[in-house]
């Protein structure tokens, strides 16, 4: 086996300036599947989480259509149930917190609104909630700036806004108040007991939280819920658990995955997209080694007959190309992973204001190492199949025939 790395290395040092053009090619590759693997993932995880903390990991909702089926219980002249809303939701929860796979429950009345400051008004999304159950069934507290929950149970007129509503409205103190007016037409004055800030646009520019008791007397709904949210242990089985207990349950029952569907779908199409890139820059490169071992296989002719004639065998020609391809994707995957750990570290302390679908104060990247062994793995195998027809071609060769033609 010495034979033949001396001779693969032999001739790949004869041919530098083409040997290092193919060499920069893989790592060109490698690096920017490294890097986009990580922007792109770690964009993905980053607002992935934040669902998963901010947002309930399975809610139960009244049933879209449910207008229309109430107006054709008129018809048959039954009473029909109340629209956007949970009739025994206390049941329902007492229920639900006996499940093994269920950590908190909490209820929630959902409704939109207007702020008004001064001369500005902003629609926002109401959430009515319990401030004593809302901590157990989501991790709200992480996301509010001064930890002033408890003050919507002693302070019923308290709201938490978002930092986004805050902004567009000129509120950046505690304490300021602010007119609040409901669909019914019904207002309150309500103070600004904290910010939330959870890093999502479309939540931080809409949410307003509310004590569910103060929503409830303000919406003429007193006792009433249109939603209740489940916190789980494991919530890769949100989806399954949701299929589960909808079989018990008469309302519409929905996981994050299913309220986020869009947006997941998103995210396929963005590593596709990704992937397909990195996948051209690599096949770029393996046509630049396939034409390197080529064209040395070719000018080599006369060497391939002296070494088959000197007792190397069809599969020593044959693992000495394979080597020298081998040799350029190892090459190339370190160059290229240390070359994306640079980009990376770079990117990393880029500090600016990203604001889009997220807000983040410098890009998300995951630095998972599974990427460099992915990396090395795809650089490996372009090289190799690269390599591949150049090598049995020389294998083919004929040492008598070359002679001849001399």
């Amino acid at each position: 086996m010495r034979h033949v790395l001396f001779v693969a290395f032999r001739m790949l040092l004869q041919r530098k300036r083409q040997t290092l053009v193919s060499i920069l090619g893989v790592s060109m590759g490698v690096s920017a599947f490294i890097v986009m693997s990580s922007l792109m993932l770690g964009f993905q995880n980053y607002f992935i989480q934040q669902v998963i903390d901010l947002e309930p990991h399975v809610r139960i909702k009244p049933k879209e259509g449910q207008q229309e089926k109430e107006a054709f219980a008129l018809l048959l002249g039954e009473k029909p149930k109340e629209k956007d809303r949970i009739l025994g939701w206390q049941d329902m929860l007492t229920s639900l917190e006996g499940h093994p796979e269920i950590l908190g429950v909490a209820p929630r009345l959902v409704s939109r609104g207007i702020l008004k400051y001064g001369t500005k008004d902003k629609p926002v999304t109401l959430l009515g909630i319990d401030p004593q159950r809302e901590p157990k069934a989501s991790i709200i507290e992480r996301f509010i700036l001064y930890k002033n929950l408890k003050k919507l149970e002693t302070n019923r007129t308290g709201v938490i806004v978002g930092v986004l509503v805050a902004k567009s409205l000129g509120v950046d103190q505690l304490g300021k108040k602010l007119l609040l007016v409901a669909p019914n037409g019904q207002t309150l004055l309500v103070t600004v007991e904290d910010f939330f800030e959870s890093g999502i646009t479309n939540i931080d520019d809409t949410r307003v939280y509310i004590n569910i008791k103060t929503l409830q007397s303000l919406l003429d709904k007193q006792g009433e819920v249109n939603e209740i949210i489940l916190k789980i242990k494991d919530v890769n089985r949100a989806e399954k658990l949701s299929r589960e207990l909808q079989t018990g349950i008469p309302y519409e029952v929905e996981s994050w995955q299913k309220a986020y569907r869009n947006f997941l779908s998103i995210f396929k199409i963005q590593n596709i997209i990704t992937y397909m890139i990195v996948f051209a820059i690599l096949t770029v490169s393996a046509f630049g080694i396939f034409n390197i071992i080529m064209m040395t296989v070719l000018e080599k002719r006369k060497d391939i007959a002296i070494l088959m004639a000197m007792g190397f065998t069809r599969g020593d020609v044959l693992m000495v190309f394979m080597v020298e391809g081998f040799a350029i994707g190892i090459l190339g995957a370190a160059v290229g992973s240390v070359l994306g750990f640079g980009l990376q570290e770079y990117l990393e302390s880029v500090k600016l204001d990203v604001e889009g679908l997220i807000r983040t104060r410098g890009f998300v990247l995951d630095r998972s190492p599974v990427f460099y062994i992915y990396a090395l793995f795809f650089s490996l195998f372009f090289s190799l199949l690269a390599s591949l027809y150049p090598s049995y071609r020389a294998s083919r060769l004929n040492p008598v025939d070359i002679f001849r033609s001399q």
